[in-house]
């Protein structure tokens, strides 16, 4: 079956942090005395050429670079990091450009700089606007802080401002979740990224667990607060993503919506989809700062290549598109992966049957119950999984 091109976005990956926060499973490394913030940005320039043959022509819709802490770099640094995708790729005019940044006194100072070289979207790791609970989360601000740079986010002109925020943290009681939310509503976000704190492997709270709200006490907070967010306009467009209206993240929505991106920096993740053939491959980049400074614009920069077999098309693609509350038409699944739509549709009806997800015909979504047992309903279309092959 033919396959189409989807859009196209760009993952920077900047893998240094002032300090590992206990709960991060993210490639993140302690920064360096004096960060080798032009090295790197040659690095990044230098994976980039490498990457242009496979996507050449092709038209980029977001930009979202992340970490670590990507504002521990200066704007010169960043602004010379997108002359060089500007020079090598095409942008789209009104193309998304995320930076990812922390509280910190020493960030803010630097926002309105970040604006002026192009940066369009600020997304802040507020997590909590309790100081105990940034304490138990080992965040390197306070609350203070955290009003502090909203404000000055603001005042260098950043309207699409994202806020993440947690729940579910060390000792938290439904009265603190809400006043978490009241605070990052008083501010007045564009989008909200409101998910639970989860323990991962090779964490710190994995080695030495907190002690977390159990689950009647989770599932008390999200009833709560829920509404409250829809009350305040934020629409749930994906299992831990509110926005206001016409502010969904494009570049996330790429992801969930099983679009292409290319990912540079150490540790970046990459799918690419090959039409003649018919593939899709996902690689990954060297994930030690120092390994991928030294191979960045050699072969050597790839620790992993692969293509998606038809099972894991299958999975992937389920995985991402129900985490939408729009779900995914079925007329999409056959586009972007090539596989007819009758290899999981006796899956898909089946779950209906069980009140996990809803067809209409053209579109499949997750029913309420379904978005709350996501895994569960996700690990149904594996291969090894032959209830309702």
């Amino acid at each position: 079956m033919p396959i189409s091109l989807p859009p196209l976005s760009l993952y920077v990956h900047i893998p240094w942090c002032e300090r590992k926060c206990p709960y991060c499973d993210f490639n993140s490394h302690r920064s360096p005395d004096v960060l080798p913030q032009r090295e790197y940005v040659a690095a990044l320039l230098a994976d980039l050429d490498q990457e242009l043959p496979a996507v050449w022509g092709r038209r980029l819709r977001s930009v979202f670079i992340g970490g670590g802490t990507p504002s521990l770099f200066d704007a010169s640094a960043l602004g010379e990091l997108l002359g060089g995708l500007r020079a090598r790729l095409n942008l789209r005019p009104d193309v998304e450009i995320t930076l990812e940044a922390n509280p910190g006194s020493s960030e803010q100072q630097r926002f309105a700089a970040y604006r002026e070289v192009g940066i369009n979207r600020l997304s802040l790791g507020v997590q909590s606007f309790d100081d105990a609970a940034l304490q138990a989360l080992g965040r390197v601000h306070d609350a203070q802080q955290a009003h502090r740079a909203v404000e000055m986010a603001r005042a260098a002109g950043f309207e699409n401002l994202n806020l993440d925020l947690m729940y579910g943290l060390p000792g938290q009681t439904l009265e603190r979740a809400v006043f978490d939310v009241e605070q990052a509503l008083a501010t007045r976000p564009a989008h909200l990224s409101y998910y639970q704190l989860t323990v991962e492997p090779n964490t710190l709270f994995h080695r030495y667990p907190p002690r977390l709200p159990g689950e009647s006490a989770v599932a008390q907070i999200e009833t709560t607060v829920l509404p409250r967010l829809a009350s305040a306009g934020f629409s749930r467009y994906e299992v831990s993503a509110y926005a206001q209206p016409g502010r969904r993240s494009r570049h996330n929505m790429n992801y969930w919506q099983f679009g292409d991106y290319l990912g540079i920096g150490a540790g970046a993740h990459a799918k690419i989809t090959c039409p003649q053939p018919r593939r899709i491959q996902r690689y990954s980049k060297q994930r030690q700062p120092k390994a991928y400074l030294r191979t960045a614009g050699t072969p050597q920069r790839i620790v992993s290549r692969y293509e998606l077999a038809d099972n894991d098309l299958v999975v992937e693609y389920i995985l991402n598109a129900l985490r939408l509350s729009d779900g995914f038409e079925t007329a999409d699944f056959s586009r972007l992966t090539g596989l007819a739509y009758p290899r999981i549709a006796a899956r898909i009806e089946a779950l209906c049957d069980e009140g996990l997800l809803s067809h209409d015909g053209a579109r499949v979504t997750a029913t309420p119950m379904g978005f709350r047992f996501l895994n569960d309903v996700v690990s149904r279309f594996d291969a090894g999984d032959d209830r309702h092959a």
